[in-house]
């Protein structure tokens, strides 16, 4: 958004400076991107006196002018018409860049007499398009600066422009006006009144509107008025000035108004010549791969849905976006209509993307303008088009209403310092809102039309503290808590964090992957149901959400393999999914072991991973989040593990805590994962918490009695499970037992086919007395029975 100095003192009566503005602008949230002197350029240029002006001996239109400078009196070559004696003219000496040329002065001949300089053109100087001759001044003194002279005879050609940078939820600032009303509540200034024109009209306007039924939505007002008898042409110099100082290009008065209230009062406009409009106008929605030519001169394709306005004769104009050429004003335009109308800021988004059309127009609808001022807007323009291009105005025509945006939120001056961390009077709070153009009735905020931004109490606050500067804000240190606070997490959260940084120390790498996947790979996990499936996939590749975090991890290596990577530490924690009703959720952790356990080295110390590595780590996480220490090792998983090299760590048959062991090889195969690949699932919501919560560890009790191990070799079936073994000599004694493993498995020999000798060795702790031989064997002996019974096995003699 830009505009000049003097176009702001048109609403802000203000003897602010320029960086006193543009501190001010970029403190009220309004940030200042640059600012341009547009005197600086034209501060080199002079003003001098021709004393005389001789026809050129060799050229007929040329002049051999006199004129005299701050340097003297020097001698000019001039092929202007109005070149002569005793005129005020604006110097280029030797050396002056001239931007209208693109060109530094240099000392020349012409046809053989030298010149020292240039006398310059409006257009030379880029103040107009005016070339047909040299710039005569009323005044001023030889020597002066031309800068420091327009300054001070015609402020508008050297304006300093002030660009800023508009966020979305600011559409008033789109306004020169909107600007000049935040400086003015920050007191940089009086906002000026804004007087509604009396525009009387004198005849019924011959060309109606209306709005289809399924449009009103998008445009719920749209005011009309005819003038006919205008006489269309240049812009005064003031409304070309401001117009070029900004960027654009002065086109014919009937076309600049439309920009000037665009940017002058936030209330785009448009013109069409009424000669060619046929029949009532028609605010509609378009069918669908219409064309129309704009004007911009470019042909546009209408997308199904887009709002339109139409004549008998078809589509004239994109609604809120740009008209049409056909229908658009000339210099030999006698009659027009001007149409202010209010349209919905999401529509015309849509509409402006679909057909990539950027214009002031829809930039500044669709961040929305304001719905009241839409008649009224009607009004300004109409009385500045009577005053400078004359015409007689017809009655308005208005189809629809404006739309009802009156709404208020009380006013809270205690929130202000609780919210913002300011101390503000209540009655400062309520002369900003004031100032604003917020309407106060006892504690009661009613927003103005202008401010769809204001959605409820905290935004007066910000308004109240934006205005009164959050520069002012001090630091302040945060007082201390008068009690213990409690933590910020809680046990399930603190629980998942402590699984996430075992797995990081044990060696994984965490992987982050999406909750869903394709559904052949969610199907061998035991997915892939319409349960679980979703309606608006991403891709085919992310379908269903994920029963468990293996697959994304499985996935994760099969890309690391391909990219030469054969060794893999991985693990995840994240939610699975079961179904897709709430509750249907489970957080799991879990981890993938793939490759080897180290490097290749001379040593031997390389070897494949197993499902002893796996079992370590598993074990290592849940006891890091609470886990007993003495769990059942179980048989019973799911169709994705190895059968023979996968178990579950539980709490009984229906307290799953873990799984662990080798991917099944067709696992592998299907996802292209180089094997040997191990892995755990742990759910920590499994893992149940301890009775009494305590910040302390408990006891450590230790014996000062000496622990005795027994060896024991049973032979058993060959099917016979370790596991059995030990869990039976567990169970002998469970006071003394504290601990029994495997250490030695002997297949074949004297043994026979399908038997298999398991040394096992039992720990005994005593706490009460040392134990003795009796009491040993007595132990020993209970041990053999229970191993005996519980595996059919028999004592290895």
């Amino acid at each position: 958004m830009k505009f000049t100095l003097s176009w702001l003192k048109r609403h802000l009566d203000t003897s602010a400076t320029v960086p006193e503005i543009a501190d001010a602008l970029t403190d009220l949230g309004l940030e200042v991107e640059g600012i341009e002197d547009r005197g600086a350029v034209l501060r080199p240029f002079t003003i001098g006196h021709v004393t005389s002006a001789e026809k050129h001996p060799d050229a007929d239109r040329l002049r051999v002018c006199q004129v005299e400078t701050d340097e003297g009196t020097k001698q000019i070559i001039c092929g202007a018409p109005n070149a002569r004696a005793g005129i005020t003219v604006v110097v280029a000496k030797p050396g002056v860049y001239v931007p209208g040329i693109d060109t530094t002065i240099g000392v020349g001949k012409i046809r053989g007499i030298e010149s020292f300089g240039m006398m310059a053109s409006e257009r030379e100087l880029e103040l107009s398009e005016e070339h047909d001759g040299i710039i005569e001044l009323p005044s001023g003194e030889v020597g002066q600066s031309f800068a420091d002279w327009l300054a001070e005879h015609d402020p508008a050609k050297v304006d300093p422009v002030i660009e800023i940078a508009i966020t979305p939820n600011r559409p008033d600032a789109l306004g020169v006006r909107g600007i000049a009303r935040d400086l003015a509540a920050r007191g940089l200034g009086t906002l000026k009144p804004l007087d509604r024109p009396d525009v009387t009209g004198t005849f019924d306007s011959p060309v109606g509107v209306t709005i289809a039924d399924d449009t009103t939505d998008g445009c719920p007002v749209f005011a009309l008025r005819m003038i006919r008898g205008v006489t269309n042409g240049p812009s005064p110099d003031w409304l070309q000035d401001r117009l070029r100082a900004i960027g654009l290009r002065p086109i014919s008065f009937l076309v600049d108004v439309t920009n000037w209230f665009t940017y002058d009062l936030n209330r785009p406009l448009h013109v069409f010549d009424a000669d060619i409009v046929q029949g009532d106008l028609r605010v509609h929605r378009a069918a669908g791969g219409e064309t129309i030519e704009a004007l911009d001169e470019k042909t546009y394709t209408l997308p199904q849905g887009a709002m339109v306005i139409s004549d008998d004769a078809g589509i004239e104009s994109i609604a809120g976006i740009m008209g049409g050429a056909a229908s658009g004003v000339t210099e030999s335009t006698t009659n027009v209509l001007v149409e202010s109308a209010f349209w919905d800021h999401v529509q015309i988004a849509l509409a402006g993307r679909a057909m990539k059309i950027n214009s002031d127009a829809r930039f500044r609808f669709e961040r929305g303008v304001d719905p009241a001022f839409t008649p009224e807007g009607l009004d300004h323009a109409t009385a500045m088009i009577l005053e400078h291009a004359g015409g007689e105005a017809s009655h308005m025509v208005v189809a629809g209403a404006v739309p009802d945006t009156a709404r208020s939120y009380r006013l809270d001056t205690d929130r202000v310092e609780s919210l913002v961390g300011m101390s503000i009077p209540a009655d400062t709070q309520r002369a900003t809102l004031t100032a604003l153009g917020f309407r106060l009735e006892g504690d009661q905020a009613h927003v103005p039309s202008w401010r769809p931004d204001v959605q409820g109490s905290a935004d007066l606050v910000e308004e109240v503290a934006r205005i009164a500067s959050l520069t002012k804000l001090e630091g302040r240190p945060m007082a201390r808590p008068a009690q213990v606070l409690r933590p910020v997490l809680t046990p399930t959260q603190q629980r998942e964090r402590t699984a996430r940084r075992t797995a990081a120390a044990l060696g994984y790498d965490e992987c982050v992957t999406y909750s869903f996947i394709d559904r052949a790979s969610a199907e061998l996990f035991g997915g892939g149901t319409d349960a679980t499936k979703l309606e608006n996939p991403i891709s085919q590749d992310m379908s269903h959400m994920r029963p468990a975090l293996l697959p994304g991890l499985l996935q994760a290596a099969a890309r690391n393999q391909a990219r030469g990577v054969a060794d893999l530490a991985l693990f995840e924690a994240g939610h699975v999914f079961d179904g897709g009703m709430p509750g249907q959720q489970q957080f799991c952790v879990s981890g993938l072991l793939v490759g080897h356990t180290a490097p290749k080295g001379i040593h031997g110390e390389r070897r494949p991973v197993d499902v002893f590595d796996i079992r370590a780590d598993a074990e290592a996480i849940l006891a890091a989040i609470g886990a007993p220490a003495k769990m059942q090792t179980m048989r019973g998983v799911d169709d994705w593990w190895h059968p023979g090299r996968s178990a579950k760590l539980c709490l009984g048959p229906k307290k799953v805590m873990a799984v662990f062991g080798e991917i099944h090889p067709k696992i592998l195969r299907t996802m292209n994962v180089k094997g040997p690949a191990v892995g755990f699932s742990i759910w920590p919501a499994e893992v149940p918490f301890p009775k009494s919560a305590t910040a302390s560890r408990g006891a450590l009790t230790l014996s000062d009695l000496q622990a005795v191990e027994r060896d024991f070799a049973f032979v058993l079936d060959a099917e016979v499970e370790a596991q059995a073994v030990v869990n039976a000599a567990l169970g002998a004694d469970k006071a003394l037992i504290t601990g029994a493993r495997v250490f030695d498995e002997f297949r074949g020999g004297s043994l026979g086919e399908g038997r298999k000798s398991l040394a096992v060795t039992v720990r005994l702790q005593p706490t009460e007395a040392t134990l003795t031989d009796k009491e040993i064997e007595a132990v020993a002996a209970k041990v053999v029975e229970k191993v005996v019974k519980a595996t059919g096995g028999e004592l290895r003699g």
